[in-house]
C-alpha cells in the first residue's frame, strides 16, 4: 500500500508531506483548493506524461516521491529483479521535473525511464479519474473493462498480434499476385547480375593481396638494383664497411689488455659486426628470390582490370563487390518466396488459423465473464437506486474479425427508459451514468489485485440517499484494499475511516496549498461545511455528529488520523 507521499514546489504546494493509512480515507475541501493535486502529484510518480506548467511558479523543479509498502506484492519483487533494481519491503518511486519540462526518474535510488515507472506503478495504484464516466461511452474502453475484469488483456494483445501477422501476410500474397511480372524482372535481372559476380569469384580479402603483388612486380627492377647496391655498399665492394667494421672490432679487441676501459666499446663494436652479417645475409637471400616475371604481371593487372570494371559497373568500391553479392542473393531469396504462390497462401491460411484460435479462446472468456459481470453491476445499480435497471455485456459477431477479436462488446442497460435493453449512451442520463460508472469501477477493483485504489470525484451528479450507498461501498472495499477518494459530499466523507482536508492561503502574495489531517471535532466542521455551505450553524454540527455517528467514524473507535507535516 501507499505509505508516505511528499510533494515540494508542485503547482501551488510549496512543502508537503503525507503519511498513510490504510483502509478508507476522505480528502475534502472547498473548490479549487487542490484536492486533485495530490493525485496528479502521485501519478507524476507513477509514470505520468510530464508537463512543466506543474512547475510551481517561480521555483526550478517539481519533485515528487512515493513510498509503497509491497512485503505482500511478490508481483513486484519479480518485475523488481527482472530489471536489475534493488528492492525489500519498501519501494520508492520518485520524479523529478524542471522548468524547462526535462524529468528524471528513480526507482529505489536509481535511474529509471517513465515507461518503467509505468509498469511497476500498475501493481501499486489504480486511479479512477472524475471523467470515467465519459470514457465509459466508448466501445474501446467497454472492451478494454470486460477484459481487464476476465483477465483476458494478456491474450487480448496476442489475438491483436496474430491479427497483424495474418493481414500482413494477406498484402504480401495480393501484392505477389498483382506485381508477379514486375517480380520476375527484377529476378531474373538479379539472377544474371548474381552470376557474373559469381564468375568473377572475387573475395574482399583478396582485393588487398592484389594491390601488394602488383605494387611488388611493377617495381621488381627497381628493388633488383637497391638489392645489389646494398649488398655491394655492405659486403661485396671493395670498401664494403663490413671488413672495416671486423678490423675496427679486432684491433679494438687487442688493446682491451692495456685499458678496460675499451671494453665496452668493443663489445659495442662486436656486436654491430654480428647483427650486419646477419642483415647482409636476409638481402641476400632476398636478392635470390625477387626476380623480374612480365607474365604474371600482365596476369595481374588483368585481374585488377575486371575487378575494377564490375565495381565502375556497380558503382561501388572493389572492396565492396562481395557484400553487394551477398545483398543480391538474400534478394534472390525473398523474390524466389514472393513468387511461390501456394506457399504464400499456406502462410495466410496458418496465421489465419493461428488468429482464429487465439481469437475463439479470447470470445469464450468473454462469454463466461459476460453473464457474471453483468449480474453484479446489476446488484451494484440496485444499491445505488437504479432499482428499474439491468446492466448487460452483448457480443455482438463480426464476420471476419478484427485486430480486438471476433465480437464488439457493448454495454446495454435496460429497464431505465422502457423495457428493452439498448446501448448505454442512448439510455443513460448523466447522473445516472455516473452511477453505472461507479458500480463498475467498483467492480473492477474488486476484482484486481492493486492494493490501493484512488476515486477522484467519481461521485460527480451523485446525492441524498444514493451518495450514502457510495459511501458504504467505497468503505466496504476499504476492508479489502487502501482507498481514497476525492470528494464533496459529506455523507461519502463520513463514511471515511480517516479524513483530510485541503485548503489554500496567500502567503507572502503567493497562494498555497495544504492538506491537514482532521481530528474528531475539526472533522465534525468540515462534514458541517459540506452540509451547509459557507456558514456552519449549530443545526448543521448537530447533523454532521449525528452523520458521523451513524456512519461509524473511526473516531469513534478511538483511532488516530495519519499525520502530515508541511
Amino acid at each position: 500500500m501507499l505509505r508516505h507521499l511528499a510533494i515540494r514546489d508542485f503547482v501551488i504546494v510549496d512543502r508537503l508531506e503525507l503519511e498513510f493509512l490504510p483502509g478508507f480515507g476522505a480528502l475534502t475541501g472547498e473548490t479549487g483548493a487542490g484536492k486533485s493535486i495530490l493525485i496528479e502529484a502521485l501519478a507524476l510518480a507513477l509514470g505520468d506524461r510530464a508537463d512543466a506548467g506543474v512547475v510551481r511558479a517561480g521555483c526550478d523543479k517539481a519533485e515528487v516521491a512515493a513510498t509503497f509498502a509491497i512485503g505482500r506484492l511478490p508481483q513486484v519483487a519479480a518485475w523488481l529483479a527482472a530489471n536489475d533494481l534493488d528492492g525489500d519491503d519498501e519501494l520508492l518511486l520518485r520524479r523529478v521535473l524542471d522548468a524547462g519540462g526535462r524529468s528524471r526518474g528513480y526507482i529505489n535510488g536509481s535511474p529509471a525511464t517513465a515507461q518503467q515507472l509505468r509498469e511497476v506503478g500498475e501493481f501499486l495504484v489504480d486511479i479512477h479519474g472524475q471523467h470515467a464516466h465519459q470514457s465509459l461511452l466508448r466501445a474501446d474502453a467497454q472492451r478494454a473493462l470486460l477484459d481487464t475484469h476476465a483477465g483476458l488483456s494478456e491474450l487480448a494483445l496476442r489475438v491483436a498480434a496474430a491479427y497483424r501477422s495474418w493481414r500482413e501476410a494477406e498484402q504480401t500474397l495480393n501484392s505477389a499476385a498483382t506485381g508477379a511480372e514486375a517480380l520476375e524482372r527484377e529476378r531474373e535481372q538479379i539472377e544474371w547480375q548474381v552470376r557474373e559476380l559469381d564468375t568473377l569469384a572475387f573475395t574482399a580479402d583478396e582485393w588487398a593481396a592484389l594491390e601488394a603483388e602488383h605494387n611488388r612486380l611493377g617495381h621488381a627492377a627497381g628493388l633488383i638494383d637497391g638489392a645489389q647496391f646494398a649488398l655491394a655498399a655492405l659486403a661485396d665492394g671493395e670498401t664494403a664497411c663490413s671488413g672495416t667494421l671486423d678490423r675496427v672490432a679486432t684491433r679494438l679487441d687487442s688493446l682491451v689488455s692495456y685499458d678496460p676501459a675499451l671494453q665496452e666499446v668493443a663489445g659495442l663494436l662486436q656486436s654491430a659486426s654480428a647483427e650486419l652479417a646477419e642483415a647482409v645475409s636476409t638481402l641476400r637471400r632476398y636478392a635470390d628470390r625477387v626476380d623480374l616475371d612480365p607474365a604474371r604481371l600482365a596476369d595481374v593487372e588483368r585481374r585488377l582490370e575486371a575487378v575494377l570494371a564490375c565495381a565502375r559497373k556497380y558503382r561501388v568500391p572493389p572492396a565492396e563487390l562481395p557484400g553487394l553479392l551477398a545483398g543480391w542473393r538474400a534478394r534472390l531469396e525473398t523474390l524466389s518466396a514472393a513468387a511461390d504462390l501456394g506457399a504464400l497462401a499456406a502462410r495466410v491460411a496458418a496465421a489465419h488459423g493461428e488468429f482464429l484460435d487465439l481469437a475463439g479462446e479470447l470470445s469464450a472468456g468473454r462469454r463466461r465473464v459476460a453473464g457474471e459481470m453483468a449480474g453484479a453491476v446489476s446488484a451494484l445499480m440496485q444499491k445505488l437506486a437504479l432499482a428499474s435497471g439491468r446492466f448487460e455485456v452483448a457480443l455482438l459477431p463480426m464476420a471476419e474479425g478484427a485486430a480486438h477479436g471476433l465480437e464488439q462488446v457493448e454495454f446495454r442497460v435496460g429497464g431505465l427508459a422502457g423495457l428493452e435493453a439498448k446501448p448505454l449512451a442512448k439510455v443513460a442520463s448523466g447522473g445516472e451514468l455516473s452511477r453505472i460508472s461507479l458500480a463498475i469501477q467498483v467492480l473492477t477493483s474488486r476484482s484486481a489485485s492493486v492494493p490501493t485504489l484512488i476515486f477522484d470525484e467519481v461521485d460527480v451528479g451523485i446525492g441524498g440517499g444514493v451518495a450514502e450507498i457510495v459511501g458504504r461501498l467505497l468503505r466496504e472495499l476499504g476492508d479489502e484494499r487502501q482507498v481514497l477518494c476525492v470528494t464533496h459530499l459529506p455523507q461519502v466523507a463520513a463514511r471515511a475511516e480517516w479524513q483530510w482536508q485541503v485548503s489554500k492561503a496567500i502567503r507572502d502574495g503567493v497562494t498555497l496549498s495544504s492538506i491537514e489531517p482532521l481530528d474528531e471535532e475539526r472533522r465534525v466542521r468540515e462534514i458541517a461545511r459540506m452540509l451547509g455551505g459557507v456558514e456552519v450553524t449549530d443545526i448543521t454540527l448537530d447533523h454532521a455528529r449525528e452523520l458521523l455517528r451513524a456512519e461509524g467514524a473511526s473516531f469513534e473507535s478511538g483511532s488516530t488520523p495519519p499525520d502530515s507535516k508541511r
